[in-house]
């Protein structure tokens, strides 16, 4: 899991979509395999590996965050349209 989460961190690093699209495939079916509570008998070694990965899963998400704003102020710069790309609005009745 700490590789596929390394390799996903790499290409997000680099912009590269083939490889990122690639490492999260990996990571959900890492995800479904190791779905749930750790079980009582697993040890205190493994436990640090799956604090590792959070920790990790952590850092990609913040990272994946901070280039989605990137991207989006780029956008609303490009097209002088603030909010161009952003999702519907939900109303308030």
């Amino acid at each position: 899991m700490l590789a596929v989460l390394e390799s996903e961190r790499q290409a997000l690093a680099a912009l590269d979509v083939d490889a990122l699209v690639l490492s999260m495939q990996g990571k959900q079916v890492l995800c479904d395999a190791l779905e749930g509570d750790l079980p009582p008998s697993v040890d205190a070694e493994c436990r640090g590996l799956v604090q590792a990965a959070r920790h990790q899963n952590e850092v990609n998400r913040r990272l994946r965050n901070l280039l989605a704003a990137n991207v989006a102020a780029r956008l609303d710069a490009l097209t002088h349209s603030p909010g161009l790309y952003r999702g519907p609005v939900a109303r308030a009745l």
